[in-house]
């Protein structure tokens, strides 16, 4: 007990309330290793009442294993007594009275007297920490990504089974190494300098966002990588923990993919190209048979017979539903092809130039058209008119004959869009049918019922597709039919324009 009554009487009652009051256990010993002050704290990590520590060696705290080397140590300490954590990079265990150990970390801090130097050893049990530092181990290791996990000096500390497949390296080839090992030579340094910035802001984000990242495998082989990275914060480091995905595949089928969307668009620039040309150059010559024809039907009226005016009439009429159907088809292959610029349209004037091209037939029908208060779009204006054109040009088309016709026009704000509606009472659609109206030369009705090529709801929905939009439609057979479509709203517009009534 010498020891102890030699400390109390160099050191106060303040010092030995402090180490007592302490949250760790606390271990005091001198020179010689002769424990002189302890703490409850201690006997609760030891489970040794304090007097049967004091006065007795330290190493009995040490495990059997350790203690050959534990004096070696003590001597290295006093060589150059400063504070500093003891072991470092070492497992670090002590013993405990029942012969258990435990894990610890250990920090030493010299006591200056005037009786000499003693040792201050402050003891934390680490079990819980490695538990969760083996359930960590754990979870990188059963991840499906390559993991890798490095210190702030770069240095690999922690690799799974993943990123040895991946790279080919065993993890003993990896650990301690430089991340850099992993990164093609033409992007060390760059990368080098992005590491230590990323050491500042430290957060979860992708890396080289925007960039291709490239992976180096053992072989000297390069593959294409994505790669989110995540801070890691213990008491002692921080680390980054890098999930390094392969794409390899994924490159390859987006290079896929746009070579066969290049292809696709070359196809369509192409029959789009022979739809404008064919069309156009049909009508030459169909003007050359079908002017002749409608000239016999008004000369030779009424003095041929019956039968060949019969076959005059087929033939006129072939000759006009073809004229239609170029015009329509030029029509058609022209949205896309003008080259014009959208820009801030308003829809009420396109309304109002679609109800002035159907003028004759809504005055001949008595048709009444009412509309709610419509926006300015972004569009190409004369394309927006021929829209409006067909859409009430259908509705008056397809009438009940029993009752007036009515179209409603209306728009309603969502999101970044207006939705434009078209409604009418008309005799409805199936819904059954809803899909196949928008194709082109698609009829469900005959000729003989409703005159017509097909092909105006098809355009229709080619123009709000040109102008990034969707259409669709509500019906029912006998309850008329509602189109909507949507187009792009202009954030700079402040208010609804003033509106026309045709």
């Amino acid at each position: 007990m010498e020891p102890y009554r030699q400390l109390s009487s160099l050191t106060h009652e303040l010092f030995r309330q402090v180490v007592e009051a302490a949250p760790n256990a606390m271990v005091m010993a001198d020179r010689e290793g002769l424990v002189v002050l302890v703490n409850v704290q201690a006997e609760k990590l030891f489970g040794y009442p304090r007097n049967e520590l004091v006065g007795n060696s330290v190493d009995m705290l040490v495990p059997e294993r350790m203690r050959r080397a534990h004096p070696e140590f003590r001597r290295m300490f006093y060589g150059d007594p400063r504070s500093r954590p003891m072991g470092t990079g070492r497992d670090l265990f002590a013993l405990r009275k029942d012969g258990t150990e435990v894990p610890v970390e250990i920090g030493l801090n010299p006591v200056t007297t005037t009786e000499g130097i003693f040792v201050l050893a402050a003891i934390v049990d680490i079990t819980e920490r490695r538990r969760l530092e083996e359930r960590f181990r754990q979870v990188v290791e059963a991840a499906p990504n390559a993991m890798v996990m490095v210190g702030q000096d770069g240095k690999i500390v922690l690799v799974n089974a993943q990123t040895e497949n991946l790279f080919g390296y065993n993890r003993e080839q990896l650990f301690g190494k430089s991340i850099e090992t992993l990164v093609p030579e033409r992007f060390r340094r760059g990368h080098e300098v992005s590491r230590n910035a990323y050491l500042h802001d430290l957060k979860p984000r992708p890396m080289g966002t925007g960039r291709d990242l490239y992976g180096r495998r053992r072989d000297g082989s390069e593959f294409p990588v994505e790669i989110g990275l995540n801070p890691v914060r213990t008491s002692n480091e921080n680390f980054v923990l890098a999930a390094i995905v392969d794409i390899t595949e994924r490159k390859r089928a987006e290079h896929e993919l746009m070579r066969r969307t290049e292809e696709l668009a070359r196809s369509n620039q192409d029959l789009e190209q022979f739809a404008y040309v064919a069309s156009h150059d049909l009508q030459e010559p169909l003007r050359a048979v079908a002017g002749p024809l409608q000239l016999l039907q008004r000369r030779y009226q009424g003095q041929l017979d019956a039968r060949a005016e019969e076959f005059i009439t087929h033939a006129v009429d072939g000759a006009t539903r073809m004229q239609k159907l170029i015009d329509d088809l030029l029509s058609y292959s022209r949205v896309g092809r003008s080259g014009a610029v959208q820009q801030l349209t308003a829809c009420a004037a396109a309304l109002d130039q679609a109800l002035k091209s159907l003028s004759v037939v809504l005055q001949e029908s008595g048709a009444q058209i009412t509309r709610d208060a419509l926006p300015c779009v972004m569009a190409i204006p004369t394309q927006l008119a021929l829209l409006f054109q067909n859409l009430v040009g259908n509705a008056v088309k397809f009438r009940q004959v029993d009752r007036p016709v009515r179209v409603d026009i209306g728009a309603r704000r969502e999101g970044d869009s207006w939705v434009i509606s078209v409604k009418d009472n008309g005799i409805g659609i199936d819904p059954q049918y809803f899909d196949r109206i928008f194709m082109i030369f698609q009829r469900l009705h005959s000729r003989a019922d409703y005159p017509g090529t097909g092909i105006g709801l098809a355009l229709c929905k080619r123009i709000v597709e040109q102008h990034g939009g969707s259409i669709w439609i509500e019906s029912q057979p006998g309850a008329g039919t509602t189109v909507f479509f949507t187009l792009k709203a202009e954030d700079r517009e402040a208010r609804i324009p003033p509106q026309h009534t045709p």
